[in-house]
């Protein structure tokens, strides 16, 4: 588990065919994607620059619900989100917090799901990316 929680992996592709890649995925895997936001796309509208950066939020009460049963203040990370951004270097990339990150810091330790969450951000990130 990484110490500051988030995992980042490199893309092949460019931003917006990541996040799109992502976004097929997330909907096929019968997940509800509550939201879409391009934070590149707010920054141009107040005349500031900002390379790509957009955060997909997404999830299901089949997970999400059981977690917050057993502490509802996971509630404040919950649905789940990935952030897919272009760095300085050309790069992009796309970012998710851990779940047992997320609910080590919620004092969770529900095992099963969250394997089985963390599991599948894998697998949505990997078809994303390559």
């Amino acid at each position: 588990m990484p110490a500051d929680g988030l995992i980042t992996t490199v893309s092949k592709f460019g931003a917006k065919e990541t996040m799109d890649r992502l976004a097929a995925e997330v909907k096929a895997k019968g997940l509800t994607v509550f939201a879409r936001i391009d934070h590149a796309a707010g920054a141009a509208e107040v005349g500031l620059p900002l390379r790509a950066t957009e955060l997909l939020i997404f999830g299901n009460a089949k997970g999400g619900t059981p977690l917050m049963q057993a502490g509802q203040s996971i509630g404040i990370d919950l649905p789940l989100k990935a952030l897919v951004f272009e760095g300085a270097d050309g790069k992009v990339s796309l970012a998710w917090n851990d779940p047992h990150w997320l609910a080590q810091r919620h004092g969770l330790t529900l095992a099963p799901v969250l394997d089985a969450m963390a599991a599948l951000l894998r697998t949505l990130a990997a078809k994303a990316t390559t």
